[in-house]
């Protein structure tokens, strides 16, 4: 679905990171770090200009550039607003933008008032909430495991009983997370990471 002109967008929620699946998808398709193909970008202090020399080189050259938590950088947004709007007339057929951004607090409103509206109508959206209940969230934990994985344990038997009692507590933990934080049932930073 995506072009060279439109980028991703990519809405986090506690426990879900795309880095991951990202990196994976751009190996299989040959576009890593390792061979230069691949940049991925934290967004914070100093990381401007960083991350608008390598937007444009890879606009150019092709491949494929990630900048995550643009949230943080709502003074520079407009600066980037206006570079999607410049690459687009010369950007190679490999040249592919992921933004990765929180959505915005109760305090703070809608994601347009967070995110400038032209970059959201620019981006294929992409929000991967987890879900609430228990047996969802099993199924969303035992889906990070592929059975090449299992099939290489060498204790299979012991490695599937641990792998179910971490899927069951993580899938437990993460669908507490809609009740608040009553008691241990507190908020954890786990992900598929």
């Amino acid at each position: 679905e995506s072009t060279s002109i439109t980028p991703f967008f990519f809405v986090l929620f506690p426990g879900v990171d795309p880095t991951s699946t990202i990196e994976a998808l751009g190996h299989k398709l040959g576009f890593t770090e390792v061979n230069g193909k691949l940049v991925n970008i934290s967004m914070g202090q100093g990381q401007e200009t960083v991350a608008l020399n390598a937007l444009n080189k890879f606009a150019t050259m092709g491949g494929w550039i990630m900048l995550q938590n643009i949230h943080l950088m709502q003074a520079w947004l407009k600066q980037l607003e206006r570079a999607l709007e410049v690459v687009e007339e010369f950007a190679h057929d490999d040249f592919r933008c992921f933004l990765t951004s929180e959505p915005p607090g109760v305090m703070q409103g809608r994601l347009w008032d967070l995110i400038p509206e032209p970059i959201l109508q620019r981006c294929i959206k992409v929000s991967d909430e987890a879900p609430t209940d228990l047996k969802s969230n099993l199924r969303r934990a035992y889906s990070k495991f592929s059975q090449e994985s299992v099939d290489a344990c060498l204790k299979p038997k012991e490695f599937k009983a641990t792998l179910f009692a971490l899927c069951f507590f993580h899938a437990l933990i993460s669908g507490r997370i809609k009740f608040g934080a009553q008691g241990w049932s507190k908020k954890y930073p786990f992900n598929d990471g």
